[in-house]
């Protein structure tokens, strides 16, 4: 692989991550450009250096999916009351960013240039999308009391 094949695999990890932080960092959450950023750009690089004649690339693979949970559990938070948690959506967007390091760096770059526009799109359009079906389930079914 050339100098110029791991530019473009460890770029378009790196982007995809700061691409899904910029968006949590607009909506206020824990992790913004930086944190996501350099999650995928870390998938990425730890796959580069395996290397994919690697018998363990699998393994790698797993590690990173696995262990990532532990840092997206890190900004998974309840409420006082234990009724609500925050977060979900944010450590799903660190876990994903892991997902598309670790395939830019096996050279499926182009899934994550694929994919990332629909993450964009249901973090952008999927809070919106939900409220108007929370507002409609919560409308009364009419006026059809007989008084």
């Amino acid at each position: 692989m050339d100098t110029i094949e791991i530019a473009v695999r460890l770029g378009v990890a790196a982007l995809a991550g700061a691409m899904l932080g910029l968006n949590r960092d607009l909506h206020g959450k824990p992790t913004g450009v930086r944190t996501l950023g350099l999650v995928g750009l870390a998938s990425a690089l730890i796959v580069i250096a395996i290397g994919p004649d690697s018998g363990d690339m699998s393994r790698v693979v797993q590690g990173i999916v696995t262990g990532i949970g532990f840092l997206g559990a890190g900004v998974i938070i309840r409420n006082e009351r234990g009724k609500r948690v925050h977060g979900l959506t944010t450590a799903a967007c660190v876990w994903l960013t892991a997902c598309a390091g670790a395939a830019s760096g096996l050279g499926h770059w182009d899934l994550v240039l694929l994919g990332a526009p629909f993450a964009l799109l249901i973090l952008v359009f999927g809070g919106r999308f939900e409220k108007l079906f929370h507002a409609k389930a919560a409308e009364p079914e009419g006026n059809d009391r007989l008084d």
